[in-house]
């Protein structure tokens, strides 16, 4: 929103113009409303809200962040905010309830009609992280024996409380799900032709305790804007709609990405977070991933002996740590997110391991080989590597082949291992692999060197 808009409503407050300013308002899309009421401090922001008339307040109230939903929750007296979760989608009155604390959801659940009551306990009843949590019961159901025409007319009279008018529902008297068609085959088709003949049977349904994630990818595998939701005996319970989809799509994303970078995930968003629970959150992983670290030392001990003998290769561990963890960080995190989109099962694990095998020798000799140049080049300039440097570029130019490869399958098999235990991939961060592979990667660098370098340096 153009700030010349903002302070023009702000100078409107200020100047005690609130009929002016309702006017304003009306003109106004829901999406400008939410961005301005966004950027006006909190009594700004119940002023707006208190002029806006209750169809454009629930739309309005409806996209604005849980924080000020609460906000205005508390502020506002409790009939209009009464009327406005009346008017509210279900499916987003039901997210808002889940966001506040119990008594004050026993409170405002019987502010609520009957209907809606009815509506919202029964939303709140399935399972947390269900596709009951996400369903709406406003839809339209017709009947397979009704014509076009009866079935456009049912449209017009009933459509205004649907979320969505792209597809329509077909069930049977007993209120089970037949068929769901696309509003427009109704639009192409004669009016006197029946439902029955335009269905095709072909529907897919959700399962209202089914996960969400589940959901997510079969509406990516199936390119739609609505999923009717069924019970286990194939009644219609309601539906989904992709922008729930897309938001708790976001909500798993960001999850993940949390995750991978080695901490837990964030409840609220970063600024939200409280400070001391944002360090609980990433203080666990730090003392396992300093615990981790520690093991590296503990393999450097291990070797000191070598190391006395041959102080040159000392000059190579960060470069044989850091490749390894970066190769097993690329694994990880090209496999988490293959994972999530689907692009392969875990009985498919072979097909995985066989391309990391070989992806891993050839990106080993790439940086083996640019290693053993390195000292190759290194030596013609400053002789620092003494009349052995040829066994000593071997030895890092080995190892690195052995410690690239070693990453890249730890990278791409750890998260494979803990989805088939039914944990999370996004576990193995990033961070975890790297640590995982130092230590490892330290055992096979000293391991190759004493082999070349038996009878030589050691």
């Amino acid at each position: 929103m153009q700030p010349q808009t903002v302070e023009a409503i702000t100078s409107l407050i200020q100047e005690g113009e609130f009929f002016k300013l309702k006017q304003v308002l009306r003109d106004f899309q829901p999406s400008e409303l939410v961005a301005l009421i966004e950027e006006e401090e909190e009594r700004e922001q119940l002023i707006i809200f208190r002029l806006l008339p209750l169809k454009l307040a629930t739309e309005v109230f409806e996209y604005l962040d849980l924080e000020v939903q609460r906000h205005f929750l508390d502020n506002l007296a409790q009939d209009k905010m009464a009327d406005i979760l009346n008017e509210m989608s279900p499916d987003d009155r039901t997210a808002l309830l889940e966001f506040l604390p119990a008594n004050f959801v026993a409170e405002l659940i019987q502010s609520l009609s009957e209907p809606e009551r009815k509506v919202t306990l029964q939303l709140l009843g399935y399972p947390e992280y269900s596709v009951g949590r996400l369903m709406t019961p406003d839809y339209i159901a017709i009947r397979e024996n009704w014509t076009v025409q009866q079935v456009l007319d049912h449209v017009r009279q009933h459509g205004g409380q649907s979320e969505t008018l792209s597809v329509l529902y077909v069930t049977d008297p007993h209120g089970v799900l037949i068929d769901d068609i696309r509003i427009r085959e109704f639009l192409l088709s004669a009016p006197t032709a029946r439902v029955r003949d335009i269905m095709d049977r072909r529907y897919v349904p959700l399962n209202a305790s089914q996960d969400q994630e589940e959901a997510i990818d079969i509406f990516r595998r199936n390119d739609r804007v609505a999923l009717p939701v069924v019970s286990d005996q194939g009644i219609l319970l309601g539906i989904v709609t992709l922008d729930d989809i897309l938001t708790i799509r976001e909500e798993e994303d960001t999850e993940d990405m949390q995750k991978l970078g080695g901490s837990e995930a964030l409840d609220e968003p970063y600024l939200d977070t409280p400070l001391l629970r944002m360090v609980q959150k990433r203080a666990g992983w730090l003392v396992v991933l300093f615990l981790g670290e520690l093991l590296t030392a503990s393999a450097m001990q291990f070797f000191e002996g070598e190391l006395q003998k041959a102080i040159v290769l000392v000059q190579f561990i960060p470069l044989i740590i850091s490749s390894g963890g970066n190769s097993g960080s690329q694994a990880t995190s090209l496999i988490i997110r293959a994972m999530a989109l689907g692009e392969f099962t875990l009985s498919e694990w072979w097909r995985v391991l066989r391309r990391e095998i070989i992806s891993g020798l050839a990106l080993g000799l790439i940086l083996g080989v640019v290693g053993f140049a390195r000292i190759a080049v290194w030596q013609q300039f400053s002789q620092i590597y003494g009349e052995h440097w040829l066994l000593v570029a071997l030895t890092v130019g080995v190892a690195l082949v052995g410690i690239v490869l070693w990453g890249s399958l730890a990278g791409s098999m750890l998260p494979l291992i803990l989805r088939r235990l039914g944990l999370d991939p996004a576990t193995s961060s990033a961070p975890f692999v790297a640590t995982l592979v130092d230590v490892t990667g330290l055992i096979i660098y000293f391991s190759v060197a004493l082999v070349i370098l038996r009878g030589t340096l050691l």
